[in-house]
């Protein structure tokens, strides 16, 4: 609409522009005629070249985007697993980005298989950037990273994430059902599977009131459904999953305390015999955890058990202080 109201300003004051110096005498009635002539016909293809010339310089941006999807090398290993176990062992490990920037430094800890280890500490010092590494979504810089034993960037990445079942901070749902969503945890799963996952979930607190229960659309990446909806919905796909490996990332930070609360004992039934990677800002969340990795600056700052750390003046327990003063704190 606004081009076309412009195209018509334009028409107008060529109009108004060419009468006037016709009614002055100025120009004769062929010079007028063929002035509108010409600029009708330069008008338009001026236009067209403009709008293209903008388009080409937007591609340019998804263009770069694209070379550097393009020009990263595939991640390959092997299809067949012979780890022993399910112990995730980071041995001096480092992760640089491609402009040389240090993210981790000589990071040396082991998630036990069948205890919870949590990550914390202060925002930017690396934590997600161990889950990621953990499942082989980039390759470290430096030492060692194995699953039972075995280095997973000898493992194909695809053979691998069968041993993950993943629920980060960002979800990401389809245009589909609440059942289909929860689905894609598990290829054909039963419907039957898929409810009891949502029930551990707590799913079924909020599907049993959509108008087609279960089989209602939750719009482009779960637009009708609250943050704490969607996060349950990814919970229960790694329940469905129920891989020996699972790894949370701000897991439960969309949801309000009492739903918190029953998601940890769903998963105090889920991890057994389990590796758990959490992790977590608040520390009510990682209270009954096994292991604690306290990450400062892309290096281990400290480790060990919540009572060890408890018993210093340590990070960990600066940070258990601060939070409760910030929980007690009043208007």
């Amino acid at each position: 609409m606004g081009k076309r109201q412009d195209f018509d300003h334009m028409k107008l004051i060529r109009r108004y522009a060419g009468g006037a110096l016709f009614a002055k005498g100025e120009i004769s009635l062929l010079t007028f005629f063929m002035f509108m002539m010409l600029v009708a016909r330069l008008y338009d293809p001026m236009q067209i070249t403009l709008q293209n010339f903008a388009a080409i310089i937007s591609c340019g941006i998804q263009c770069e985007r694209l070379d550097e999807v393009l020009s990263t090398a595939p991640q390959t290993g092997t299809e067949e697993m012979n780890n022993k176990g399910y112990d995730i062992v980071f041995d001096h490990v480092g992760f640089s980005y491609s402009d040389d920037t240090d993210v981790l430094k000589d990071v040396n800890f082991t998630a036990k298989q069948g205890q919870v280890t949590a990550l914390i500490g202060p925002s930017g010092g690396g934590k997600t950037t161990i889950s990621r590494l953990a499942a082989r979504f980039w390759d470290i810089s430096e030492g060692r990273i194995s699953l039972g034993g075995e280095d997973i960037s000898k493992i194909d990445p695809e053979t691998l994430l069968k041993n993950y079942s993943i629920v980060f901070q960002d979800v990401t749902l389809f245009n589909n059902t609440v059942m289909e969503n929860i689905r894609i945890g598990k290829e054909g799963a039963t419907d039957e599977e898929v409810m009891e996952a949502a029930r551990l979930a707590n799913c079924d607190q909020f599907a049993e009131h959509l108008p087609q229960k279960y089989d209602t659309y939750i719009g482009e990446n779960g637009s009708e459904l609250s943050g704490g909806e969607r996060q349950r919905i990814s919970i229960a796909r790694a329940f469905l999953k129920d891989a020996p490996v699972i790894l949370l990332d701000e897991a439960t930070a969309s949801l309000d305390a009492e739903n918190e609360t029953a998601i940890q004992e769903a998963l105090s039934r889920l991890i057994k015999d389990k590796t758990v990677l959490i992790i977590a800002h608040r520390m009510r969340t990682i209270a009954n955890a096994d292991h604690i990795v306290v990450l400062k600056d892309g290096v281990v700052a400290e480790q060990g058990s919540p009572e060890f750390l408890s018993g210093y003046d340590s990070i960990y327990s600066h940070m258990t202080k601060q939070q409760m003063i910030s929980q007690n704190w009043k208007m």
